[in-house]
């Protein structure tokens, strides 16, 4: 009785050590799988960060080739009457949420509405 607990004793503790190991490999696994994800992860955001340098060098030739100068500012103000534009504000809540006149921001806006009514135009004709 005695050498069966013994027994059954020493494998239970082989079984264990068997267990630990197996879980720190399992463990390192995981971890290289995570190390190689977040590389991928990395590497996806340089090449996205890559990119958008380039189309900010491009639209700085473009706007410099268009002989169009304006600071900081002024293009920031232009981005974010555009993104409420895109978002379907009206021009008249535009304006005062800007705190400007309604003509200055049609003055901005005028470029976008003209291509906006031209696909318009187009996707109607198809019809």
């Amino acid at each position: 009785m005695v050498w069966t607990l013994a027994i059954l004793f020493a494998v239970s503790v082989v079984l264990l050590i068997i267990s630990i190991f197996k879980t720190r490999n399992r463990a390192k696994e995981e971890q290289q799988e995570l190390e190689t994800v977040h590389l991928a992860l990395m590497d996806e955001i340089n090449h996205l960060k890559d990119g958008i340098q380039t189309l900010e060098l491009e639209m700085e030739i473009l706007e410099k080739e268009a002989g169009i100068q304006l600071s900081a500012f002024d293009k920031q103000f232009r981005l974010e009457v555009l993104d409420l534009y895109k978002r379907n504000y009206s021009i008249e809540s535009i304006a005062g949420k800007k705190q400007v006149t309604q003509a200055e921001i049609e003055e901005i806006l005028a470029p976008f509405m003209a291509a906006k009514n031209e696909r318009s135009k187009v996707a109607g004709g198809n019809e």
